[in-house]
């Protein structure tokens, strides 16, 4: 049965990237997000190449097992064509991409996923993910060494344990069936927009209730708002609703639109200094590190980073509490060479230090009593000694002392 519903598929370079090495597909059944990876080159031609292999599957299904074992073998036959690509271009070595990939069936959806791009159900006003990153920051997350907010901000949150690419023609694929129904919204996308725009604000979007098209705008604007690091690609499908039923020919976005997209491009020619190598692929920004062999060097690696960061925090902490010790000494030292003549209950008492308290630590300490009464004082006198009067060092105070007792009045 064809698929009944609406969907879009929209792909942008975003803000910082030079080239789109996303690829993405929106058809009648078949809906696909692959984001690729390897080079300027390498990574167009890996994401085009799965989704190329794909398409083939955009077509009703008897059966969701059915569709299951199709999207499984794709998959796995797309990693075959990466690597025979590879041996015919050696310089492309290392390239690969993530997929992840929907196909309708009936009230069902079969779902087949590896690497960081994502897959979303919104239903009932609840955005749930429901693809698991293959990356290494979500082992750590799996392992509660790390919490999902701070997965977010890792600087290793790109590095990819599993992936589509030339080294695996065998590659680990997730894949499941979830049944589905009228109102349910899908979100595929790269991590060029989960990555930058945060699930509450997604789903806030997805709830406005606007047609797949408009959803879609306002999501990459977001993504571009907060700077787009990355290529962004969103496919969004919606189960029935309000929206017109999906028809037509299927839509193709990112380096996959592209009718040279899928050829393996010719070697720049010229110079090969080091500047300018002939490894393309090698030489360009990738997200991609082969990561079975190099897991528990990485976990090392973070428990390391995350030793050296807890001692940070406490020689910091020891420092700060230093300055601070110090600073208070330093204060307290000065106090304790001033006196100022003040009232300890019925009598005038020379004080030694400030008037003053820090909170509950007063700055002062009775130094002497004088046993001047304050009954013998004039009112005056006396309010003044109340509120404390100021005599820089002890000579001051005893001279202040000396003019109350003689005058009898105001010093």
């Amino acid at each position: 049965m064809v698929f009944q519903g609406s969907s879009t598929a929209i792909s942008h370079t975003g803000k910082v990237r030079s080239n789109n090495q996303d690829s993405g597909f929106a058809g009648s059944n078949l809906f696909v997000v692959a984001d690729g990876m390897g080079g300027h080159a390498g990574g167009d031609v890996a994401s085009s190449l799965a989704v190329a292999r794909l398409e083939s599957l955009d077509h009703p299904y008897s059966s969701p097992p059915e569709a299951e074992r199709a999207l499984r073998d794709a998959i796995t036959d797309a990693a075959g064509e990466l690597s025979d690509t590879v041996r015919v271009r050696p310089e492309l070595a290392g390239m690969g991409t993530t997929v992840s990939a929907l196909v309708m069936v009936d009230d069902y959806a079969v779902i087949a996923h590896i690497g960081d791009s994502r897959i979303y159900l919104f239903r009932d006003d609840a955005l749930t993910q429901i693809t698991t990153d293959h990356t290494f920051v979500q082992r750590l997350v799996d392992s509660g060494r790390i919490t999902p907010e701070e997965a977010r901000f890792h600087p290793r949150r790109s590095v990819l344990m599993r992936v589509l690419g030339d080294m695996d023609t065998d590659p680990e694929v997730d894949t499941f069936i979830m049944p589905t129904q009228a109102g349910d919204r899908w979100l595929l996308c790269s991590d060029g927009l989960s990555g930058v725009v945060d699930d509450p604000h997604t789903a806030k979007t997805l709830a406005a209730g606007l047609a797949p098209g408009r959803t879609a705008d306002s999501l990459l604007k977001q993504a571009l708002d907060a700077g787009a690091p990355d290529n962004v690609t969103i496919v969004l499908v919606d189960v029935g609703g309000q929206h017109p039923i999906f028809s037509g020919t299927p839509t193709i976005v990112g380096s996959a639109s592209n009718p040279l997209g899928i050829e393996v491009p010719a070697a720049r020619p010229g110079r090969t200094s080091w500047l300018h190598p002939n490894r393309q692929a090698a030489n360009e920004p990738t997200h991609f590190e082969p990561a079975a062999e190099f897991l528990e060097e990485l976990i090392e690696e973070d428990r390391r980073r995350a030793r050296r960061r807890r001692a940070g925090w406490i020689v910091g902490l020891v420092l700060v509490l230093g300055l601070l010790a110090a600073g208070f000494f330093t204060a307290y030292s000065w106090t304790q060479g001033r006196y100022f003549v003040g009232a300890d209950e019925d009598s005038v008492v020379i004080y030694r230090g400030i008037a003053q308290d820090l909170g509950p630590i007063s700055m002062s300490t009775v130094y002497e009593d004088t046993g001047i009464r304050l009954d013998d004082l004039s009112e005056f006198t006396r309010d003044r000694v109340v509120q404390t009067i100021p005599a820089g060092d002890l000579d001051g105070a005893r001279r202040i002392i000396e003019s109350i007792s003689l005058a009898g009045g105001a010093p």
